[in-house]
């Protein structure tokens, strides 16, 4: 759950606390950040070349057809127009050449299309044995990701030249994960579980979205993939987990900004004191919360707790109950640095 690790662990030689709070200074962001053009990003998987050639020979025979089958249109509107002076020609007659010649070219073409994308489609589903496994979880509004040592971040680090095996499930509706510089897409729904796998290529950080419309954040619910140089997957999984231990020690405040941004809260909790799908953070600290089932209740830890691990018991009056628990997903000392960046933001009146 690091933030910034992609490109700071290689520097850090200590474990002090300056070097945990300066690991977490800003969330990676993605550098294939070249303008929006018509065409795909540049591939940066070993999938991704197939996909492209099949792609782009489809999307060519296409505009073939559109363009040749429109100018034959328009043609034969101008020619054969009602003019004065001029009488309908006769209807052709039946041509037994013409029909097998547009049955047989265009069925070899699709025979084609089939072979070149069956081959295709069974190298995206068929993971090598030796692949890395991470589990992908998607919940409104975030993904996150749980890696072979138990770590879970919200950032996808992922070793280059190495097959990975994404396992991915939903926690409450369907959404879709996709990595356009893989050329990699697949639903991930809620009670089962998907999978997909990849190998990259090039180091760097790439955009990770969701595809499927799930709700009134659906928007934000992007993630990148980092791609670390040989080596440096596994240190990140070294050091990751003890710099948020360390940094639970000596910031906690920091680790709860960090977590508030890298969590899913703040897809729906600001902290500037504008509404949201749930209640803003700022100014809350120690203030009555008005609840739906006509109660108070102090807005404290136990209140922040209780709100984390079980959302539904204590629902905000005017906000729908709509928060997934975070049960068995964040530790006690993540929970103690929420509480401390809530408390950091300012009490309430």
């Amino acid at each position: 759950m690091i933030a910034n690790l992609a490109s700071l662990l290689f520097a850090m030689a200590d474990t002090t606390a300056e070097a945990a709070e300066g690991a977490v200074a800003a969330a990676p962001q993605p550098t294939d950040t070249e303008p929006a053009t018509f065409w795909m990003p540049p591939a940066s998987s070993t999938q991704a070349a197939d996909v492209d050639w099949l792609f782009y020979g489809i999307l060519g025979l296409s505009t073939i057809c559109f363009i040749g089958i429109t100018a034959a249109v328009v043609m034969f509107v101008m020619k054969y127009r009602h003019r004065p002076g001029h009488t309908s020609s006769p209807s052709a007659s039946h041509n037994d050449s013409l029909e097998i010649t547009w049955t047989i070219i265009p069925t070899i073409v699709v025979a084609i299309i089939f072979v070149l994308g069956w081959r295709g489609y069974t190298q995206l589903i068929t993971t090598p044995k030796h692949a890395i496994e991470v589990l992908v979880t998607g919940q409104k509004w975030n993904w996150t990701y749980t890696y072979p040592n138990g770590l879970v971040d919200s950032t996808l680090h992922v070793p280059v030249d190495e097959p990975v095996r994404l396992v991915m499930k939903s926690e409450d509706v369907l959404h879709s994960f996709y990595i356009p510089a893989f050329r990699i897409k697949q639903d991930v729904m809620p009670q089962r579980y998907t999978q997909l796998w990849f190998e990259a290529t090039e180091v760097g950080n790439y955009r990770v979205y969701c595809t499927e419309y799930c709700g009134q954040a659906h928007s934000s619910m992007d993630s990148v993939v980092v791609v670390h140089p040989p080596g440096g997957y596994e240190k990140f999984l070294d050091r990751a987990e003890e710099l948020e231990i360390e940094l639970s020690k000596t910031n906690p405040a920091k680790l709860g900004e960090m977590l508030y941004e890298k969590r899913g809260c703040k897809q729906c909790h600001s902290v500037d004191g504008s509404a949201g799908t749930g209640p803003t953070f700022k100014g809350s600290w120690g203030t009555q919360v008005q609840l739906a089932d006509g109660t108070q209740v102090a807005f404290d830890e136990n209140y922040v707790r209780d709100s984390i691990l079980e959302p539904q018991a204590q629902v905000h009056k005017g906000f729908n109950p709509v928060m997934p628990t975070y049960q068995g997903k964040l530790k006690d000392f993540h929970i103690t640095g929420l509480i401390q960046y809530i408390k950091s933001l300012g009490e309430g009146n």
